[in-house]
């Protein structure tokens, strides 16, 4: 396996799209064309799944170092209530340009730190969203928290407002390593949060984990397992670190690479952290998540419906995402648009009665079969071509590059498709990539993406 790590570790996309964001067109996208989609969408699609939300609330009182999100940092809790107004503005747009009520399947908060706002702005804003629209009815409401500053009556507050499922960013229980990503926060109070969230009643906790981070050792990995095996989330989000700190900037140059763990022993840690999860239990969902078998994100595997998009894995497929607030991307199926990155510039747009966007992508006929196949390789393992719409000219050039892998037993042919065996999980991100015919033929000449493995 060492040698496979050494072989196919490059950098390459984590695919929550296709096209991925440095391959849209540089042209962008006509803002008509935006429109155009997104009603196309919603017509299509808001009577019989609904549509989905994402809100970005970027505000953070700290810098965790390690973190890749568009963020804000304050303490002044006085941005708070402006901003909703601003969002809930930009979701006033969007009503306008939709030709009936929007059916809501799924809400979900992001950050930033979205638990950063009080209960009752976060009240205000989701009532206001709901004011305009109707849910439908196996919605999903779900919301990121940062353990230290999630309250009782913020648990209290969503839960009465229909949402159902929260995300704790866990990362690491070893000091050192807390102490280096700037996220110190004891077992004690995830334990606290996480209790509490069952007490009042959500169905799904998830808790988010990360190997590869600086100074993470084979040790720290396991007690941070055997924390989390006490407390036993719903669901486990478990990242492999991104180091971009050429995009990221100052917080991820706060350490040297020297601090992080190498290829073998990052792969050492997933290989830990993976087989520890499955002797509790955990089912490997996709590429970075483990579920019970009593959680939705398990039985739509098992269904073929589980779904990816910028919010990374959900249960909740829909065609048309909504994004609103700074830096959100927005996924009509046929377009991707998204949002200007700073407050400043979206607050300025959203206030000249424009949705807000800046850049963004139309698909053409290629990016759909192309997005189509990468999509069924990251949810099920598997593609196939023989439905004549999921042919394309280019697909044996993208199937011969694919032979060495096959050789490497990380990709097995059937007649008209293939699969990844179970132990081949961990290089799905370079299965995908031979399909990617935007980077095949735009090869990157400077540092775009993360490690694959």
């Amino acid at each position: 396996m060492n040698n496979l790590i050494q072989k196919y570790n490059i950098a390459g996309p984590r695919y929550t799209s296709y096209p991925t964001v440095p391959f849209w067109d540089e042209k962008g996208i006509d803002y008509n064309d935006w429109v155009k989609t997104a009603v196309k969408s919603f017509n299509e699609s808001n009577q019989t799944e609904g549509i989905s939300i994402y809100i970005h609330l970027p505000f953070c009182e700290n810098l965790c170092t390690f973190c890749g999100c568009h963020k804000r940092i304050t303490k002044q809790h006085s941005v708070e209530e402006p901003y909703v107004d601003v969002v809930l503005k930009e979701w006033n747009l969007y009503c306008e340009i939709f030709p009936a009520k929007p059916r809501i399947k799924e809400i979900h908060l992001g950050g930033g730190t979205p638990t950063f706002f009080s209960p009752e702005n976060l009240t205000k804003l989701i009532n206001g969203i709901l004011a305009k629209a109707e849910k439908c009815d196996e919605f999903e409401f779900s919301f990121e928290a940062h353990p230290n500053n999630t309250t009782e009556k913020h648990l209290q507050f969503l839960f009465d407002l229909g949402f159902n499922r929260n995300s704790f960013g866990v990362q690491d229980y070893d000091l050192k390593v807390q102490k280096t990503i700037n996220r110190i926060q004891p077992f004690e109070r995830v334990k606290e949060v996480t209790e509490l969230s069952r007490k009042i009643g959500y169905n799904s906790i998830s808790h988010d984990l990360v190997f590869g981070l600086p100074h993470q050792t084979k040790e720290s990995m396991v007690d941070t397992i055997t924390k989390t095996k006490s407390l036993k989330p719903d669901r486990i989000a478990f990242y492999s670190y991104a180091h971009v700190p050429w995009i990221k900037g100052v917080g991820q140059r706060g350490y040297d690479e020297n601090d992080l763990p190498s290829a073998e022993l990052k792969r050492e840690l997933y290989e830990t952290g993976k087989k520890m999860l499955s002797d509790l239990g955990y089912v490997e969902i996709g590429m970075d998540h483990f579920a019970l078998p009593s959680d939705s994100m398990y039985k739509a595997m098992k269904n073929k419906t589980l779904h990816r998009n910028f919010m990374g894995y959900t249960a909740s497929k829909t065609q048309l995402m909504v994004g609103l607030g700074m830096s959100s991307i927005s996924d009509s199926w046929y377009s991707f648009a998204q949002n200007a990155k700073t407050v400043e510039e979206y607050t300025d747009l959203v206030n000249q009665g424009v949705i807000p966007i800046f850049r963004g992508h139309l698909l053409s006929e290629e990016d759909l079969i192309i997005r189509r196949h990468i999509l069924n390789i990251m949810c099920h393992f598997e593609t196939s071509w023989e439905d004549d719409s999921l042919k394309f000219p280019e697909l044996n050039e993208c199937l011969e590059r694919l032979k060495e892998m096959e050789a490497d037993g990380l990709v097995e042919f059937t007649k008209n498709g293939l699969k990844l065996p179970d132990s081949a999980r961990p290089f799905v991100r370079n299965v995908c990539m031979a399909f990617d015919l935007r980077l095949l033929r735009n090869t990157p000449t400077t540092r775009i993406f993360s490690m694959t493995i």
